[in-house]
């Protein structure tokens, strides 16, 4: 891959989670879409840790784009098809371009291994919006092959309104299996070296605590804060690869909805 490539790859795999964020600070677009067609456009920056030893911390400012209509969203590199909408309930078809991975040059601990890949996940999701909370599922699948991994993330967020602020709080678990914990964080025969023992990975379960603060500027204009932790599962901190126990993130931007 060339260099060009590999700093386009960072700044997608960045893009990713900015655009899931700026669709969620937009509380009106989300339910106006039921019945019209929105539009929405912004910028926003993000900074996170990787969970590579020695890996540099990532920043990028971005652009963002989002769409929604009565039965398809596309927020950056994810689109959702809705199958079913009725009152509280909802579910429908995922698929989500994920660019996580690495190349050998990104950290010392990495040099000599085998470049992972990301690649695209679809599946089933599934939300109830209860009243008290809302509660979501996925279920998604590595249909590129790379890995042959599965995902499973079952979240939990309640927003409470306060004048023209609204604040998220969210609590979310991810199960990996094996083959994707070993894929991302496991060492193959012909990786080993000194510091980097043969590793084969487990299934683990990942837990997400994030804060999302949004105020409405104006009709059409917001702006938002996001911050996240993530715990690592055993299986992925006892992995040779990785020196971090908790991947942090801070995410903020502007949101112009048409």
């Amino acid at each position: 891959m060339t260099h060009l490539a590999h700093r386009l790859t960072m700044l997608a795999g960045i893009a990713a989670p900015l655009f899931a964020l700026a669709i969620a600070s937009s509380p009106a677009l989300a339910q106006e879409s039921n019945t019209t067609s929105q539009w929405a456009i912004g910028i926003g920056v993000g900074t996170q840790n990787r969970p590579y030893r020695d890996a540099d911390r990532e920043t990028r400012v971005l652009p963002l784009l989002i769409y929604e209509n009565r039965w398809v969203r596309v927020v950056g590199l994810g689109a959702d098809l809705k199958l079913y909408n009725d009152g509280p309930f909802s579910a429908g078809l995922a698929a989500r371009y994920s660019l996580f991975g690495y190349e050998g040059d990104d950290a010392p601990i990495l040099n000599g291994m085998d470049e992972r890949k990301g690649g695209l996940w679809v599946g089933p999701t599934a939300m109830w919006r209860a009243g008290f909370a809302n509660f979501s599922a996925e279920l998604l699948g590595d249909a590129s092959g790379h890995s042959k991994g599965t995902q499973v993330k079952l979240g939990v967020d309640r927003p409470f309104p306060v004048g023209d602020f609204r604040f998220t709080p969210r609590l979310a678990a991810i199960w990996r299996d094996a083959k994707y914990v070993d894929y991302y964080y496991g060492v193959q025969a012909h990786e080993v070296r000194a510091d980097r023992p043969l590793h084969e990975g487990r299934s683990t379960t990942d837990y997400e605590l994030g804060l999302r603060t949004d105020y409405r500027i104006a009709p059409n204009h917001s702006v938002f804060l996001d911050l996240g932790a993530t715990s690592f599962g055993k299986a992925v901190k006892d992995s040779p690869l990785v020196d971090k126990t908790t991947q942090t993130s801070v995410r903020l931007g502007y949101v112009y909805r048409f």
